[in-house]
């Protein structure tokens, strides 16, 4: 596979871009070679400069869950900039947008769009501490909110420990209002709430952690928290950026039939342009600026060609069966894969929920914790990731970050894809 044209641009792009690249983890630091230049998509297929065809299972990072140039999203942006691009003003498309999330959601009462996942995870940070008038927030090794300054941080020593820095440029005293604590363990929720229950504001979860495996959670754990928050005041913040509208339209709130307090949204909801949201009840909503005084506001919040683009994906995931349809497709990927490498005796497994899914390694039971990830099984990943661009096959470049069906992956196009991995299992561990 040719890649002489992604490696001169990548060439260029290290003269303007730290690393080359806008976003870390595209620079391809942990596989091998120069990141690909994407040129093109359409359907469940991509294009790079040097015109290789790749089906593409990273979909954006997750918020093409119809594809690339889906048509309906395309003519609904094309319709809406013919009117112009941004107003700083409401728009019609913003209540459209609205009302069929609310309508939808069984979840949320108001909900308040801005530009990005991390921006909707700092405002309900906010929102959480407002209304709680508390300071602290827990948070889960292995679950990532986006590179808000009080989540970059990681446990430090002890089962029950405020948070360190995670980035340079973070104060400690930002971190020490962070408390970070093991996934999948109740001991350790009730022995932090037993200390610190009255300065909590809220308890925030990826309720499917999916940026740094898919660390599936027990549906007790999940309900043992929203338990316990109730018993203490505490609020329970799922932040649903990956989840929400992917497992299901209301997310893993519905999938596991779980009410939380506070949650947020990205991806998805933006149809491939930059858009989040939080949401919440009347009363806790009721609290955000202009109506109360959690202050937060953004130039471009709403934006009425996001919004459009909104509208029609979110629509294509209002019809009936849709969901049922993406998972059923997953399992057929995944399951025919699984079941190759099995009879073969290959350490490998796909795990997978919905339409997400994730490349495991070696003897495991559940992957509930982000330590019980292998670091040594990275290699194999490398490896895998190599040989897959080698054959058409386009995965996201780092063995932590999960992939993505979309609707428009056919049966025929997953069929494909299963065979070419299951070749490149033989590759790399038939004897």
């Amino acid at each position: 596979m040719s890649r002489n044209k992604s490696e001169q641009l990548f060439e260029n792009a290290k003269e303007l871009f730290p690393g080359g690249v806008n976003s870390p983890v595209r620079a391809f630091k942990s596989v091998d070679g120069a990141p690909l230049f994407i040129k093109k998509g359409d359907g469940c297929r991509i294009w790079d400069e040097d015109d290789n065809e790749f089906i593409d299972f990273c979909c954006s990072w997750g918020p093409l869950i119809l594809g690339h140039n889906n048509s309906a999203v395309r003519t609904k942006i094309e319709e809406v900039l013919q009117n112009g691009t941004s107003f700083g003003a409401p728009t019609v498309l913003e209540n459209e947008l609205g009302k069929l999330i609310i309508d939808n959601n069984p979840f949320i009462d108001k909900i308040r769009f801005v530009s990005s996942g991390t921006e909707a995870v700092m405002s309900g940070i906010r929102l959480a501490r407002g209304y709680t008038g508390r300071d602290k927030v827990v948070k889960f090794e292995g679950c990532y909110h986006g590179h808000v300054d009080s989540m970059l941080v990681k446990a430090g020593s002890g089962l029950v420990t405020f948070g360190t820095s995670s980035s340079a440029g973070v104060p400690e005293s930002f971190s020490q209002e962070t408390i970070v604590l093991p996934l999948n363990d109740e001991e350790a929720v009730k022995n932090c709430i037993a200390e610190h229950g009255k300065d909590i504001a809220c308890i925030i979860i990826e309720p499917i952690p999916a940026n740094n495996g898919l660390l599936l959670q027990e549906k007790s754990f999940l309900k043992f928290l929203r338990s316990i928050c109730t018993a203490h005041d505490i609020l329970l913040f799922f932040d649903e950026v990956i989840s929400g509208f992917r497992v299901a339209f209301a997310g893993a709130a519905e999938y596991y039939g779980i009410q939380p307090d506070i949650m947020t949204y990205g991806k998805i909801i933006g149809g491939g342009l930059p858009v989040g949201a939080y949401a919440a009840s009347n009363k806790i909503m009721g609290h955000v600026s202009p109506l109360g005084d959690v202050y937060q506001a953004g130039t471009l919040s709403g934006n009425p060609v996001a919004m459009a683009a909104g509208i029609a994906q979110i629509k294509a995931c209002l019809a009936d069966g849709f969901y049922e349809d993406q998972e059923e497709r997953t399992k057929y990927f995944t399951g025919t894969i699984n079941d190759y490498a099995k009879s073969n005796d290959y350490p490998f497994e796909l795990v997978s929920i919905g339409s997400i899914f994730w490349l495991t390694f070696g003897e495991h039971d559940a992957i509930r914790k982000a330590d019980q990830i292998d670091p040594a099984t990275m290699v194999d990943f490398k490896t895998i990731h190599s040989l897959l661009l080698d054959n058409g096959v386009y995965i996201g470049p780092s063995g932590y970050e999960v992939g993505f069906v979309s609707k428009a992956h056919t049966m025929d196009d997953l069929k494909q894809a299963a065979s070419i991995f299951c070749a490149v299992l033989d590759q790399v561990y038939k004897p």
